[in-house]
């Protein structure tokens, strides 16, 4: 079992409410549900941020690719007729 840590948390009666409702109808604990949502939190906290840093490096880089608005309109219109001839 991973090592854990308490930690203190305040929330509004209404979250706590429903946090509660939902371990009841679940069978989880408050805790656990608590702790899935701060890591599912995190995990796309992080990956927005890495992505950001990344496409920061990418336009500082000696030959960066950039699209005119044109451009990708064009591109989205075309993969969305597509995808919908797809469906």
């Amino acid at each position: 079992m991973p090592q854990t840590t308490t930690m203190t948390v305040r929330l509004p009666a209404q979250v706590k409410a429903r946090l509660e409702k939902l371990a009841k109808s679940t069978d989880r604990s408050k805790a656990y549900l608590a702790s899935q949502a701060i890591e599912e939190y995190l995990d796309v906290q992080e990956w927005q941020v890495k992505a950001i840093k990344d496409a920061i490096r990418e336009a500082d880089s000696p030959s960066p690719v950039f699209y005119e608005h044109e451009e990708v309109q064009t591109k989205l219109k075309k993969l969305t007729a597509k995808r919908r001839r797809t469906e």
